[in-house]
């Protein structure tokens, strides 16, 4: 009976505070933030155990290792329920609601933007601390319009589903997290590493490259109802998907290099 009653008060709490429409945008931030702690600190005990190079690396390395780990898991995360909202979910789709489609929300769209943003306010955050160790400029760039392009539609509830529509391409993240990690393993010349850049580049060009296409189509179809976002909203969406493209296209040139350097190598 006790137990019963602790679990409807803690049951309460979620839902009266933690899940409040006002109080969602910050405690989901704040839940990013801790989730990046979290699996910042079980990867430094789990390396120790279980990966025999672990050790063998240096300060920094370590810390660029455990970094890894923290955006491989929010790309799973992030990626999937952005396919979710954007493919699956009736929330964005033009056939089950009236109104326009910029400003649709609820509270789960919401608080999966909140833990995005603890994410990358907590990898800029690292980026800046180490500088240029994890990332040089193009990614404290990467990641202001990242923490612009998520805030606004998680604090107005205005043009989330093309933030969804970007996060997507974090699908690609993973591949790139482990190709460093099999290189700092000393297994550049492995199968595994062959392969890994071949499901890069077919990633990196659906993800980041048709996928965006498509976004740039659905705002043209939409244009309209964008029109009638905030001007910080409209602004947003304009630039901030043309900038990302056009880095996702440079980078896209050096996996192309990369991958045909790889398979120079093995003949």
């Amino acid at each position: 009976m006790e137990i019963k009653s602790y679990q409807n008060q803690a049951e309460l709490l979620v839902k009266e505070y933690l899940l409040a429409d006002s109080v969602i945008p910050y405690t989901s931030v704040i839940c990013g933030i801790c989730a990046c702690k979290m699996v910042y600190d079980l990867t430094q005990l789990f390396s120790n155990v279980y990966f025999k190079s672990y050790p063998g690396l240096s300060k920094l390395q370590r810390t660029e290792w455990s970094n890894r780990s923290i955006s491989t898991f929010h790309a799973i995360f992030i990626a999937i329920i952005s396919l979710y909202f954007v493919f699956w979910s009736n929330l964005y789709s033009d056939h089950e609601y009236a109104g326009p489609i910029t400003f649709r929300s609820s509270a789960l769209s919401t608080f999966t933007l909140g833990v995005s943003l603890g994410y990358f306010l907590s990898d800029l955050a690292m980026i800046i601390w180490f500088y240029p160790f994890l990332g040089g400029m193009e990614y404290v760039l990467h990641h202001l319009l990242s923490v612009a392009g998520i805030a606004n539609p998680m604090l107005t509830g205005e043009g989330q589903v093309y933030t969804f529509m970007v996060l997507i391409s974090e699908s690609t993240t993973p591949g790139i997290n482990l190709r460093w990690y099999l290189d700092t393993a000393g297994m550049k010349r492995s199968r595994a590493y062959l392969i890994n850049g071949v499901v890069m580049f077919v990633a990196w060009l659906v993800a980041r490259i048709l996928l965006f296409m498509y976004l740039f189509y659905h705002i043209y179809l939409h244009y309209d109802q964008v029109k009638q976002v905030n001007s910080l909203g409209q602004l947003l969406i304009s630039i901030v998907p043309l900038v990302l493209s056009v880095m996702n296209l440079m980078w896209f040139g050096k996996i192309i290099k990369g991958l045909m350097k790889t398979l120079a190598k093995r003949h």
